[in-house]
């Protein structure tokens, strides 16, 4: 490691009280070599939402994803289990599958043509006759963790340090009680390109409503904001309030208990009565993320109903991104370092910052010796 990395994060104190605690600096947002090294130290080495269940439910049926530079495919076995893989042919490092997900009988990479089986061993070598010291059995896909949890599909690129569903275990608990995932539906996506380093979004996101009188304004009007907790569990937050009787589409739409979960260190589930979205935060480049919303309700809501509720989740979004592409613009004035925490409202952005430097910094230490 560069001595000016290990520099920029040793600015942070992840064991200060959130009474004294400040945010991590502004160079965690805005410093190329700090997004380079979180590529590897946090998205190779958490557990990462990439689908749904339903899209690799029959043998064949395969998914795809980017994680943070790395080409990720998912696939159903003829045996029935599900595997993953990183989608790379091992000739010349072309991709297998070139869609977000399909079906297939067998993996055959589109450049010259090599050919898995769909539990990933190499079947096929064109024209190889003549290579010496060449094993079809070396040469087959390297495998990556997979689970499924609830509706849902998680990679992790490297050995998992603990079970996705340990993980989770708070969130399954919250569930079962409060919004049995059986009960929803996929309905719909929609992707933003927003300007602004990952870590900006979930910041916004974890500011315990904070920011919801001042930003949305529509929302603010269905929920109770008086009642506005904030709670953290392992690698995750949630945030809950109650929602009040409000005018027009948010407030037909928004009903029940309103409650936002965060899984570190980039998915979101938000739901109300019967309406829950997935947000998943993809690291585009230092000043560049994207956030595909996935959209899910219950059998018995209408679709003008699903198609108003997409649409305040529309208007919630382009709120945050203007305010979030705003704050990464002024990150880099000479003005600003680090801020403060509000002691009653942003404990879950405290809590997101700890994990996140403790979880760069113990990687610091054993993977490079540091000054001392």
């Amino acid at each position: 490691m560069s001595g000016t990395l290990w520099n920029i994060l040793s600015q942070f104190d992840p064991e200060l009280p959130l009474e004294r605690a400040t945010t991590i600096p502004n160079s965690w947002y805005t410093t190329p070599e700090v997004y380079e090294y979180e590529r590897d130290a946090v998205f190779a080495r958490t557990w990462q939402w990439v689908g749904r269940c339903e899209q690799v439910a029959q043998p064949g049926q395969f998914l795809t994803a980017e994680i943070a530079g790395e080409p990720v495919l998912v696939i159903r076995g003829d045996d029935g289990v599900l595997r993953g893989f990183f989608n790379v042919c091992r000739h010349r490092a072309a991709r297998l599958c070139t869609e977000a997900c399909g079906s297939v009988t067998k993996l055959r990479c589109h450049y010259h043509g090599w050919t898995y089986d769909l539990r990933g061993q190499l079947r096929g070598v064109p024209e190889f006759d003549g290579v010496e010291n060449f094993c079809r059995d070396d040469n087959g896909l390297p495998p990556i963790a997979v689970a499924e949890w609830g509706p849902f599909v998680w990679v992790h690129l490297t050995a998992p340090r603990e079970p996705l569903a340990d993980v989770l275990a708070p969130l399954h608990q919250w569930a079962e009680k409060h919004q049995p995932f059986d009960q929803l539906h996929w309905y719909g996506r929609k992707t933003y390109d927003l300007a602004c380093n990952w870590k900006v979004y979930v910041d916004n996101y974890l500011d315990g409503g904070y920011h919801v009188n001042t930003v949305h304004p529509g929302l603010a009007g269905s929920l109770d904001y008086s009642q506005y907790r904030t709670s953290c569990h392992g690698h995750t937050v949630v945030q809950t309030a109650p929602t009040q009787p409000a005018d027009g589409e948010v407030g037909r739409t928004r009903t029940g208990v309103a409650a936002y979960w965060w899984v570190y260190p980039n998915f979101m589930l938000n739901s109300y009565a019967g309406v829950m979205d997935t947000n998943w935060v993809l690291p585009l480049g230092v000043n560049q993320c994207r956030v595909i919303f996935d959209f899910y309700f219950a059998d018995n809501l209408p679709d003008d109903f699903k198609q108003q509720s997409i649409d305040v989740a529309e208007q919630v979004q382009a709120e945050d991104i203007s305010v979030c592409e705003e704050v990464q613009r002024n990150l880099r004035s000479r003005s600003y370092t680090t801020g403060r925490f509000s002691v009653k409202r942003e404990n879950g952005g405290y809590h997101f910052h700890r994990l996140l430097a403790r979880w760069l910094q113990i990687q610091a230490k054993a993977k490079f010796s540091t000054p001392s």
